[in-house]
């Protein structure tokens, strides 16, 4: 695993942990993606109800709060596929500071 998807691991699953129904993916281009789950997060790539798709610096960006993740949706920045509402709930989780 890298150390790039064990910084988002070590991030996300406090993040995460007793907060996400069912399994989300975040797929980060060219580094892997990361799971996360009411367990907390962790490496892995399997089927999930939503997936959110983007580059290392943008998720950085979301999770610092320098970018708004349905800014970036918009602007084709962040992808989604599966269950928009979802993709919202986990997007709101990413944004705040645990």
């Amino acid at each position: 695993m890298s150390l790039i998807l064990d910084e988002y691991v070590a991030t996300l699953t406090p993040k995460a942990r007793g907060r996400i129904r069912g399994l989300a993916k975040l797929m980060i281009t060219d580094h892997g993606s990361v799971m996360l789950s009411e367990d907390g997060a962790r490496a892995g790539d399997e089927a999930a109800d939503v997936v959110l798709s983007a580059s290392d610096a943008v998720f950085r960006n979301i999770l610092s709060g320098e970018q708004n993740p349905i800014m970036a949706y918009m602007s084709g920045k962040l992808k989604v596929e599966g269950n928009v509402q979802r993709a919202l709930k986990v997007s709101a989780i990413l944004t705040e500071n645990v």
